[in-house]
């Protein structure tokens, strides 16, 4: 697929997400869909918060995530007073959150299949659980 919804190389769409990419609406009925004028799909596309397909014509195609953006950019702008470089910066940061979860299930999987190594032997560095821990209060003496 071309460069789409802004994404940075590297980005790439999951299997199971596959039927919400199909581009399949054009701009009329994303638009319709959406709720708003098909000039209004432009104007964020110029400001890089919506890449639709484009077909061998040229022709602008929108997804079911596509039109899913686009609701939620409505609900940021209309319903909760964003501007739009508002609501992009708060999409950009939406993807770097789901990379980050994406990145602490890997790192988790890493962990898991990594053996903990008893205190004391040899094999490298372990985590090894806290099992208690004592706190203890300073209190100043009374004057």
């Amino acid at each position: 697929m071309g460069g789409r919804e802004d994404v940075t190389p590297g980005d790439e769409r999951r299997a199971e997400g596959a039927q919400d990419e199909r581009a399949v609406y054009i701009i009329s009925v994303a638009a319709e869909l959406a709720g708003v004028h098909p000039q209004t799909l432009r104007i964020y596309e110029r400001k890089g918060l919506l890449r639709p397909m484009r077909t061998s014509g040229n022709t602008r195609r929108y997804s079911e995530r596509d039109i899913e953006r686009l609701r939620m950019i409505q609900e940021l702008t209309q319903a909760q007073g964003v501007n739009l470089a508002g609501v992009k910066r708060i999409m950009q940061m939406q993807r770097e959150l789901e990379r980050m979860h994406e990145r602490i299930r890997e790192l988790e999987a890493e962990l898991s299949r990594r053996p903990i190594v008893a205190p004391g032997r040899r094999g490298g560095t372990a985590i090894v659980p806290l099992r208690s821990s004592v706190v203890f209060r300073w209190e100043e003496p009374a004057p």
